[in-house]
């Protein structure tokens, strides 16, 4: 961004766009110092203006990042490789470990923070993709085996399979995956950010009911229990109590109280 002078705002931004070859709107100017006549001709100052050729979608989104970086102390350099329907920006580092995350969730925040520079003051929104070192796409091939591999499951045991909590990109990797399938569904449960995958089988087998029948019904109550009015008792089944063994009268007895032969 270069500085410009005139004798008014408006003869200094024109020189700016002379200089620079630019047209105003293309141009992103800033008014650093109005004009002022002085007095009596004394202490006059001109307009002082800058000019720069305004930056594309991309373009802001690349230095912000750069910027990001370097508040990081991470040595890393951005650069902008596509900007058409959507932007592509690849991070090129030698400590990508730091720029990836457990799982791509620092580079997840980056594309994140990204995306709303690009897409400040535009109406429609615009994609904004940040990579580093191809992880993107290797991500996405591990998670449509992973996806193949869970299907599989799904059917072969007859339940419904789901994942971890994973962002909408991932999620939408692994709708798309499975969208053609015969034996299987999919479908997003849970609330942001916890929000994951479920793959359902067709031949989902109904609740297993054994583990209540063997408690005697929900609750844990005996289906065969008996109900018994106020003031009826009911006929004791349980075991007599057995004597408490005798001890010294000193201390805590902490033996076994069952003994072998009892």
């Amino acid at each position: 961004m270069a500085e410009f002078l005139g004798k008014t705002v408006e003869e200094a931004i024109e020189t700016g766009l002379k200089t620079l070859g630019i047209d105003k709107e293309n141009a992103e100017i800033t008014v650093i110092e109005e004009p002022s006549k002085g007095f009596l001709g004394f202490g006059s100052k001109p307009a002082k203006v800058e000019v720069s050729e305004k930056k594309s979608d991309g373009q802001r989104a690349t230095a912000f990042l750069n910027g990001l970086l370097d508040l990081m102390n991470v040595n890393a350099k951005c650069n902008l490789g596509e900007e058409g329907e959507k932007v592509i920006i690849d991070i090129i580092t030698d400590t990508s470990s730091s720029v990836i995350g457990y799982r791509g969730e620092v580079l997840d925040a980056l594309q994140c923070l990204a995306g709303a520079v690009a897409n400040t003051g535009r109406d429609d929104y615009r994609r904004v993709v940040v990579d580093c070192e191809g992880y993107r796409e290797k991500r996405e091939e591990t998670l449509k085996s992973l996806a193949e591999k869970l299907a599989a499951k799904a059917v072969r045991t007859g339940r419904k399979v789901t994942l971890e909590p994973m962002n909408p990109y991932e999620r939408r990797i692994l709708h798309s995956t499975l969208s053609n399938s015969t034996e299987v569904k999919t479908q997003s449960e849970g609330k942001e950010p916890n929000r994951y995958v479920a793959i359902i089988p067709n031949n989902l087998k109904p609740y297993d009911k054994k583990y209540d029948d063997r408690r005697g019904g929900k609750g844990g109550y005996n289906k065969d229990r008996k109900d018994y009015g106020r003031g009826e008792r009911r006929e004791r089944t349980s075991a007599p109590r057995q004597p408490r063994p005798k001890t010294s009268g000193f201390g805590t007895f902490l033996g076994n109280s069952l003994k072998d032969g009892e």
